[in-house]
């Protein structure tokens, strides 16, 4: 049972401290993509660093999500939350004064890391200093402004990258994080979890099977995929996962147990996730590229004409969490995912190298209410699959697995592109960029048939239900 040391302050301060610190970690998924072109034009490197610019960020933070989650409940939550949010900010600036492509890429990965340890906590941090009666609301403003960050990512760094620097969508993290570390110091309560050991085996074959696969999507197309780096990376990388499967079965304190994925609501919506995060991912990566290389639009023009897409969550949300309450949040899930994957067929359709904006409004607006659709009730149904007990693991389970999604989509459509096109001028760039969309198209199709997998709302919360503890009833009963 979770230890608690009352501190001054409360609920309210740990929403706001909580909050801001999941914006920063959310914000720096996707602020880069529109700030790509000017990277490379400044640091230069080819398609595959730029990959790498994206990738480290979200490979650490997803391989390191559920490690992270363990070392609070281990050695305090509030403590480990500042560490995770000095090494952030820390390398942040260093991101900020990178002199190359590869220190800039390095320092992503180190943010990445300390956003591992420092965001599964904000959720654990603000369970503790709310009371049960609100923690719905509180849930829902921490969640809001998590889904602030994602639509605003692209404009943010669209906006900075022209009218300041590229620089500054790093330096925007810094007055944040050295604000938020003294009062997270002085209003945040400490707490920790049962105890249990760390699980460093699992870790170590999750985080190396998830690098050495991504390492070789990534590398393939510049270094040739029959390469030993690359076919090592594959064989090796896809060994480790299958070591991690087989080891978290047998393991005691498994980071992740395989029972888990016994249950058909559980598998589902993780595989539909996992899959969504791949098709987005990697069609906001080539898209944010092809507005600006292709339509010549400035980054903040980009940023704005992908709002309906990204920022369409923001309006749809409340509708589809009404909508779910009502019918379930299977359908709407599922019927978010076949609108993402209508909304990507149809950009590779229209999408030529002088294609206009009106052309391509309907394909981003059925994107974004489909991603609308998918984000609002995911999370109830990751929840509802599993027991009271289990929620913690379940929501770092799927937060991780969404993360490597995006990392794949990334190394997976960046391939694709590469090996049918490239930057030489705007029409080699649709020619790669069309392939990857439908493959995009492609894979949301099979997160939304994954959705349709999963059980109905009463058989899923029938589930989740703790055992009856038959005995004891019947002995009461005599």
């Amino acid at each position: 049972m979770s230890q608690q040391t009352a501190r001054r302050g409360g609920a309210a301060w740990a929403l706001v401290i909580t909050s801001v610190a999941g914006f920063m970690a959310a914000l720096d998924n996707l602020v880069v993509t529109t700030a790509l072109p000017s990277i490379r034009e400044d640091l230069g490197g080819g398609l595959h660093d730029l990959e790498w610019t994206v990738s480290a960020y979200t490979l650490t933070f997803a391989v390191l999500l559920m490690f992270g989650a363990a070392l609070g409940d281990r050695f305090g939550r509030r403590r480990l939350f500042i560490a995770g949010l000095t090494v952030f900010t820390g390398a942040s600036a260093a991101a900020a004064m990178a002199p190359g492509i590869d220190s800039l890429i390095a320092a992503r990965a180190v943010q990445g890391a300390g956003a591992a340890v420092m965001m599964p906590l904000t959720l654990t941090l603000l369970t503790a200093a709310v009371p049960v009666a609100k923690r719905g609301m509180a849930y829902g403003i921490w969640g809001a402004v998590n889904g602030l960050a994602v639509a605003s990512g692209p404009l943010v760094g669209g906006t900075l990258t022209e009218h300041i620097s590229w620089q500054w969508i790093f330096w925007l993290n810094v007055p944040l994080g050295l604000a938020l570390l003294p009062l997270a110091r002085l209003r945040l309560a400490e707490s920790h979890g049962t105890g249990a050991p760390l699980d460093v085996p699992g870790t170590l074959l999750a985080s190396g099977g998830l690098f050495g696969i991504v390492y070789g999507l990534v590398r393939g197309p510049a270094d040739g995929w029959t390469s030993s780096l690359v076919l090592t990376g594959l064989f090796a990388g896809g060994a480790l996962l299958v070591g991690f499967i087989l080891y978290s079965t047998r393991a005691k304190n498994p980071m992740l147990p395989m029972r888990l994925f016994r249950s058909r609501a559980f598998s589902g919506i993780n595989a539909a996730s996992l899959l969504m995060f791949l098709g987005m991912f990697g069609s906001i990566f080539l898209l944010s590229q092809y507005m600006q290389g292709v339509l010549g639009y400035s980054p903040t023009e980009a940023g704005l004409r992908m709002l309906p897409w990204t920022g369409m969550p923001m309006l749809v949300a409340p509708v589809a969490g009404i909508l779910a309450d009502r019918i379930g949040g299977r359908p709407v899930v599922a019927a978010g995912l076949f609108l993402q994957a209508l909304g990507l067929g149809y950009m590779a359709v229209v999408a030529t190298a002088d294609a206009s904006y009106v052309s391509q409004l309907p394909a981003l607006i059925v994107s974004g209410v489909g991603m609308a659709l998918f984000f609002a009730p995911a999370s109830h149904l990751v929840m509802s699959s599993v027991r009271p007990s289990e929620q913690g693991i379940a929501s770092g389970a799927n937060n991780a697995l969404r993360e490597v999604g995006g990392a794949l989509g990334i190394a997976v459509m960046g391939s694709i592109f590469a090996a049918q096109g490239g930057y030489e001028t705007g029409q080699t760039f649709v020619d790669g960029m069309r392939p990857a969309l439908v493959t995009g198209s492609a894979v949301v199709a099979l997160a939304g048939i994954a959705a349709l997998l999963i059980p109905t709302r009463r058989h899923t919360e029938r589930q989740a239900q703790p055992a009856e503890p038959a005995p004891v009833l019947e002995k009461a009963a005599h």
